[in-house]
């Protein structure tokens, strides 16, 4: 059996990166039994962010005013993350990036099969290590520590390569119904939202694969 599962997701979402974890564990506990193939397709939590990015404290003060109920959200956060092997250290992020050329990145890295590795690289230097990822020697850096030509990754985010079609993902996306990351859509039919734990996502590849009624 085969089926497809687009994932749209931002890789400044913690629970994109927690719902990852969790599909690569339902990828493993289906084995062989679907074939799935995998596509990641771009959101933008915030579409306002200037290329250069905001001061991350200040932006998550206006976004969240509500300092208690920020705290015990990032405490769910952090015990869910742990959960999955994640331990985010919100306390290092500095800047909140643009991630347009993030998801230049992850496209480029798609066509050479390393999507996967480039969405985990950048979550981790994101949540983990605080780093900006919207600037272009952070992401370049990252291309190389996967195998890809950062030299030419540097040049390619100098253009505007292929981002007018990372801004028409996003639209298609919003136009299809998405509202919040991640969203997982199986078999290009059906589409659920949220980090869902990994024995629903295995279940629902298990069932987009199967042969529908004739």
């Amino acid at each position: 059996m085969e089926t497809t599962l687009d994932i749209v997701s931002d890789v400044v979402c913690p629970w994109c990166w927690i719902g990852l974890r969790n599909l690569g564990a339902a990828l493993e506990d289906i084995g062989d039994d679907v074939s799935v193939e995998t596509s990641f397709r771009p959101f933008f939590l915030d579409a306002g962010i200037p290329r250069e990015g905001l001061a991350y404290n200040a932006y998550m003060d206006r976004k969240f005013p509500d300092k208690a109920a920020r705290a015990m959200a990032l405490q769910h956060l952090q015990q869910a993350g742990a959960a999955v092997g994640i331990t985010f250290r919100f306390d290092r992020i500095a800047i909140r990036p643009n991630t347009l050329d993030a998801h230049r990145l992850i496209r480029w890295a798609q066509g050479q099969g390393k999507a996967w590795q480039a969405k985990e690289a950048l979550f981790s230097a994101f949540f983990n290590q605080g780093l900006d990822i919207g600037n272009a020697g952070v992401l370049a850096t990252i291309a190389s520590s996967i195998g890809m030509d950062g030299d030419l990754v540097r040049d390619l985010l100098a253009t505007d390569r292929d981002a007018g079609q990372i801004r028409r993902e996003v639209m298609e996306a919003q136009a299809i119904g998405v509202r919040g990351v991640p969203t997982f859509i199986f078999g290009r039919r059906r589409g659920v939202s949220g980090a869902q734990p990994p024995e629903v996502l295995a279940r629902l590849l298990r069932e987009s694969a199967r042969p529908g009624p004739e």
